[in-house]
């Protein structure tokens, strides 16, 4: 139980940072986009290699359906434990997005109308997810120690040179259809992040298994 508990905390926190950041970002920014990303940049690279450090022992520290995958696909995790995961990233997200719209005065539920795109953005999530699975699994071959900084750095980046901003994680992607604020996704959108998302890890299993 504590491995699942560690995953729904650490997606919880990772939500929170991604939605909240997001919130503060924009109500900062006096409409300065550029700015508002720049913002919502950083508090998730930090966050990201904050949790990986704190939850790595116990789960794994994957906060993430398609990671989860992989791991399964190379045979590291059972079907059983892969499904508890997911379930446990999932509502770790969605917890987070009441949460986080209670503490800035938000309305609670939500549903996202921001569409962000169809074809190339499910394109721009399958770069995004195969670099994120690339990542972690050549930096745990190569410099394990070094796997919570790689992914923190990867995804900094990725929200820059992805037109999708690199959601790069299912459990993200469905907590953020619930959020109307800056990091939402309308659900028509969220179909395609979800599919690049999948795809992306399935690459980043295959490609990976040439060098491995």
């Amino acid at each position: 139980m504590k491995k699942y508990l560690a995953e729904f905390i650490g997606t919880f926190l990772l939500v929170m940072v991604v939605v909240g950041s997001g919130i503060m970002a924009e109500n900062l920014s006096k409409g300065n986009n550029a700015v508002a990303l720049l913002g919502n940049t950083i508090a998730t690279g930090a966050i990201l290699f904050v949790i990986i450090k704190m939850f790595g022992p116990i789960s794994g520290a994957h906060f993430n359906p398609a990671v989860t995958m992989m791991f399964m696909l190379r045979k590291e995790i059972n079907k059983k434990d892969s499904l508890f995961y997911s379930i446990f990233q999932i509502s770790g997200g969605l917890s987070a997005i009441i949460i986080t719209h209670y503490i800035f005065e938000q309305k609670i539920i939500q549903i996202s109308s921001n569409i962000r795109g169809e074809i190339p953005l499910l394109v721009s999530e399958i770069i995004a997810t195969t670099g994120l699975i690339l990542t972690i699994l050549f930096i745990r071959k190569n410099d394990k120690s070094s796997i919570a900084l790689g992914v923190a750095l990867f995804i900094t980046a990725g929200y820059w040179f992805t037109s999708s901003t690199s959601f790069a994680n299912p459990a993200v992607t469905i907590a953020r259809i619930f959020t109307d604020t800056f990091t939402g996704i309308a659900p028509i959108s969220a179909i395609y992040f979800i599919s690049g998302q999948l795809i992306g890890c399935f690459l980043g299993y295959r490609l990976f298994k040439i060098f491995d």
